[in-house]
């Protein structure tokens, strides 16, 4: 499971800069080697930021109770974060995150996440569903002030 979520959240991580406004028209603006970094680094932080969420929504699910395995909960996490934002950065690429659809979808896309994070959680700890949206509710503030709201 490693592979497709370092592999996926680092996609997704190459493809967000062009996803928030500002931070598209200066890699569009600048020179190749200045560009590369900017993309690079993006992608490895959004790697690095998936994963230490992961463990932060895996560490909670313990506290209150569950007995799920790290390995899972950190790699789907990061899986569940990078494709349920998938469409939301598709058409932010392409009408700028302003546009009125791509916040009413970014809005869609992290109820979606919540959802999914909460059932995984639920699942893989053994945890009713509060305590799971519970454990999940950090990796959940964080992407949307991290991530949704940067673009509205």
């Amino acid at each position: 499971m490693w592979a497709p979520a370092l592999i996926v959240t680092f996609l997704y991580g190459l493809l967000a800069v062009f996803g928030f406004d500002g931070a598209r028209a200066d890699a569009i603006n600048a020179t190749l080697s200045n560009a590369v970094p900017i993309v690079l680094v993006t992608a490895v932080a959004m790697v690095l930021s998936a994963f230490v969420l992961g463990v932060v929504t895996h560490t909670l699910a313990r506290q209150l109770g569950g007995n799920g395995a790290w390995q899972p909960t950190v790699g789907l996490s990061m899986l569940i974060t990078s494709l349920t934002d998938a469409p939301r950065l598709v058409f932010a690429m392409f009408f700028g995150g302003d546009a009125g659809f791509v916040q009413l979808l970014g809005w869609a896309t992290w109820i979606g996440a919540g959802v999914l994070l909460t059932l995984m959680v639920s699942r893989s700890h053994d945890l009713p569903w509060p305590k799971a949206l519970g454990a999940s509710a950090i990796q959940l503030i964080a992407l949307l002030s991290i991530v949704k709201l940067g673009t509205f």
